[in-house]
């Protein structure tokens, strides 16, 4: 009986799955129909789509051309991750509103100028023997020749630097096989120093080069006082890329303008473009970067040109670092491939792609086989002992990829608007596929390194005209995603790109990828090191400084602390806001209002800004990142008072409208607070007295500050009492306010005195205690705890003691604090206090220390 039961379920089971199958493909066939969806359609969808919480298997960086800065979306979904702000502002992060990215922005300034506008061309990733290490990334800004690096760790710019003496750069960033130099190849010639020369003097003065950044991976900065440049004839540089394997050490750049011709249309000339293409070849450049970089150490090798390093051509000759070799007209594209043998180089106005041969190149040098030398002196090698072959592929060839099979290679065709697949060994042609519209880069997975991965390929292409719902005069980008894991290329997904030019893409594995996702408290990452200004839970304060005035703040959910700043009409403002969250993904935002200032402030992070209040007014500021359930009463005022003009005291606006028994009421009020501030104040004294604080000069200095502002404090009781008697209740409140003005500022530097004396009389920490002590701070508990008395909560003094098994039970509830909210003690205490404590997410060695660092409070209880 129980076998025909179990034979029976089994097939009601399968049943039942077979019943949902055929609906499912049911539905599917209805939506496919409603649609008018292919079968290849639907299979393309599925190849692409990532159920939500799924990752992608590839990050793609792509420029963001006329924006200036970076895209980051991953590959196969194509969902669009993140824009990198990189040469121009990015309001959402903040970048280019906030003190510390403004410092950025405005390293690249050039001769004096601010720039706010570049235009991005060709991104890097850093390199490890060839193969990308997902540490850095680089791109450069063609319109004003500049170079940004950019910290994978953050995701943020990191440094800027201008070149010194290019005008323009197409070409670049390139990186060499363990990220020794970044490579930057100027495009359009220019003097090399900053002075006037006429176009008539092209051939003698104007010049193009190539420069080698000196990447610091350790510091991840460029060393500008370790860069050079080579310098090249005023041939129109255009793409670059590093030698890896065999050629490992050397470095190969292309060019246009051969015939050195400058255009004048105006001047009834015939146009540049006529004028720059004529010449059946133009020149690939042939270097060793190894040789000049040890030439360029030497000051007899060298010419400082505003600052810089140049290593003169002829020097370059003469020691056999730099050669030329003839390319087909107007070449584009040029990329040396995995191994390092071969380099392919494309030309725009020739069907043909040229394959070079490394290993014949270099037997031409070493055997010094030369064809003759340029205008410039420079040796040309031949260019058919140099090529392994040509091989025809279609109009418009602009630039390759490689693919992960030995011998594969993708190329874009501009004008045939098509990805082509082909064996550059072989010289055959294997795939083709059409593309919407007019191609121009494209990336196969990681398809730039010693180590391509394939699957799928990027084109990145120029024009969209009906691909997308239309959107005005100024269309989209699209970026085409191809499926090259089969012996077909599969065309899968159009991707619309609002942001500028997408002109060239980095791909990278994602599991090479290892950001953070919260800083160490307090961190600025820009710098990636503690900011000058990290403000921790009970740390926030307004300092004064002449007119220049220091606010120290933080924000958690749902608070800004301080939540009312006042400051004068002129005074300049430094603000350091602190997000003191832990909560993976908490980011606060930062604004004031008609102040022109935003701040995007990730956990742990500080951010700095910087204004002067030159108007008069009351400014709300709030969080700009909805953060929580109260985030719209997450806000303050900034005030600013003209100095010049005599306001009203608001408490005295205030009491105008109170009856004589209200006005009363206040003084009292305000009386019986100054007297508990008094014995607070008092008790200050008498522990330091009794500590004998003058043995402690510092500590001396700062009881001596809270004791000057104390001797204050009787004058104003006095008139606070002459006002009192003579009825004059309004002036008796406002005295007494002074009062308690100088009673604040004496509280101050007392309790600075007595943690400063503490400090002194303590018995040391051990180093698990002072680890403690930090995660304690930093993880945002003393907003709630005070050692040594109550406050938002209790007071943590002795809590060893007031549990069995209390170690054990700290260690839960730090854990988990959710997990204790039942107890009739907690309960009782989340009555009284109203609030539970959250979760700051400590690991379990950071719970271990706050433990010690409990013990010390408790050893050492009589100094709190």
């Amino acid at each position: 009986m129980k076998k025909y039961l179990q034979t029976i379920c089994g097939a009601t089971l399968g049943l039942l799955i077979a019943t949902q199958t055929v609906t499912a493909q049911s539905q599917f066939q209805k939506i496919m129909e409603e649609r008018g969806l292919t079968e290849k359609d639907a299979l393309a969808a599925l190849k692409v789509y990532n159920p939500s919480g799924k990752h992608d298997e590839y990050y793609a960086f792509v420029s963001g051309g006329q924006s200036g800065q970076m895209l980051v979306y991953g590959i196969p979904s194509m969902r669009i991750l993140k824009y990198i702000g990189v040469f121009t502002p990015e309001p959402w992060q903040g970048y280019g509103f906030d003190t510390d990215s403004k410092e950025i922005l405005r390293q690249g300034n050039i001769r004096g100028r601010e720039i706010n506008w570049g235009d991005t061309h060709h991104p890097a990733l850093s390199e490890t023997e060839g193969k990308y290490d997902g540490d850095y990334l680089f791109i450069n800004d063609k319109a004003n020749a500049r170079i940004a690096v950019i910290d994978l760790k953050y995701f943020e710019t990191s440094q800027i630097v201008v070149n010194p003496v290019f005008k323009s750069s197409h070409g670049g960033a390139f990186i060499t096989p363990n990220t020794e130099y970044i490579l930057e190849s100027c495009q359009y010639a220019a003097p090399l120093t900053n002075d006037y020369y006429p176009i008539e003097a092209y051939q003698d003065v104007y010049r193009g080069g190539v420069t080698f950044w000196k990447f610091d991976k350790e510091k991840g900065k460029i060393q500008q006082d370790e860069s050079f440049t080579l310098e090249f004839p005023p041939y129109m540089q255009d793409l670059t890329d590093a030698g890896k394997g065999i050629s490992d050490g050397w470095a190969f750049t292309n060019s246009y303008n051969s015939e050195l011709y400058t255009g004048g249309i105006e001047k009834g000339l015939p146009p540049f473009e006529a004028g720059c293409s004529r010449n059946d070849t133009d020149f690939l450049h042939v270097y060793n970067w190894k040789k000049l970089a040890q030439l360029a150490k030497d000051e007899k090798n060298v010419k400082i040109i505003n600052g810089h390093r140049v290593v003169p051509i002829d020097v370059a000759v003469k020691n056999d670092a730099l050669f030329l070799i003839p390319e087909n007209k107007s070449p584009h594209g040029i990329d040396v491939n995995p191994d390092g043998q071969y380099i392919v180089v494309s030309g725009k106005l020739d069907t043909h792609a040229s394959v070079y041969d490394f290993k014949k190149i270099l037997k031409q040098i070493e055997n010094k086989e030369f064809v003759g030398k340029d205008l410039y002196g420079i040796p040309i090698l031949d260019i058919k002992k140099s090529l392994h072959g040509q091989l025809e592929l279609g109009l418009g060839h602009l630039h390759n990829s490689f693919g992960k099979e030995d011998g594969t290679v993708y190329s874009s065709l501009y004008v045939d608007s098509q990805v082509v697949k082909w064996d550059y060994k072989q010289l055959k042609l294997l795939d083709r596929v059409n593309i919407h519209y007019n191609v121009g880069h494209l990336e196969a997975m990681e398809g730039k390194s010693a180590d391509p991965q394939g699957e799928y390929l990027i084109a990145l292409n120029k024009l969209s005209i009906d691909r997308f719902l239309p959107v005005g005069p100024l269309h989209p980008q699209n970026n085409q995603l191809i499926d090259i894991g089969g012996k077909k290329m599969e065309l899968l997904y159009d991707l619309p790109v609002p942001l500028g030019e997408p002109h060239q893409a980095a791909s990278i594995r994602a599991s090479k990828i290892h950001p953070e996702v919260r800083y160490n408290m307090g961190t600025n990452p820009k710098t990636g090191k503690p900011h000058v200004g990290k403000t921790l839970a009970g740390e926030e304060r307004i300092e004064r400084k002449g007119n220049h005035v220091y606010v120290y703040s933080t924000m958690v959910r749902s608070h800004i602390n301080p939540e009312h700043i006042t400051v004068n009409k002129g005074d300049k403002v430094t603000m350091y806001i602190t997000n003191v969250e832990r909560a993976q993904d908490e980011t606060h935002g930062f604004t004031i209002d008609h102040h022109d200032i935003h701040a995007s402030v990730e956990p742990g992070e500080t951010a700095q800004i910087d204004f002067v209040a030159d108007i008069e007014g009351v400014f709300p500021y709030y969080c700009t990142e909805f953060c929580s359930a109260l985030h719209i009463e997450m806000m303050g005022y900034l005030l600013v008072k003209d100095p010049k003009k005599d306001y009203e005291w608001i408490q005295k606006l205030k009491m105008e409208g109170l009856s004589p028994q209200e006005l009363r009421t206040e003084y009292e009020k305000i009386t019986a607070n100054n007297q508990a501030t008094n014995h607070v104040i008092e008790a200050l004294f008498t522990f330091l007295e009794d500590k004998e604080y003058t043995n402690y000069p510092t500590v001396k200095n700062l009881v001596d500050d809270a004791k000057d502002q104390y001797t204050k404090i009787a004058l104003e009781k006095e008139k606070a009492a002459k006002a009192y008697s003579e009825n004059n209740l309004e002036n008796a409140i406002l005295f007494e306010n002074m009062v308690w003005q100088y009673m604040i500022k004496t509280a101050d530097s007392a309790i600075r005195a007595k943690d400063l004396l503490v400090a002194n009389l303590a018995t040391p920490k051990s180093e698990e205690a002072k680890r403690g002590e930090e995660a304690f701070r930093e993880g945002g508990c003393s907003g709630c705890h005070v050692v040594g008395s109550v406050s938002s909560g209790p007071d943590l003094t002795g809590v060893l003691k007031r549990h069995r098994n209390a170690e054990q039970w700290v260690a839960e509830y730090i854990k988990n604090p959710e997990g204790k909210f039942h107890e009739p003690y907690m309960k009782k205490l989340i009555e009284f206090f109203n609030l539970k404590m959250p979760n700051q997410n400590m690991n379990d060695q950071e719970i271990k220390n706050i433990i010690e660092y409990f013990k010390w409070i408790d050893e050492n209880a009589d100094l709190f």
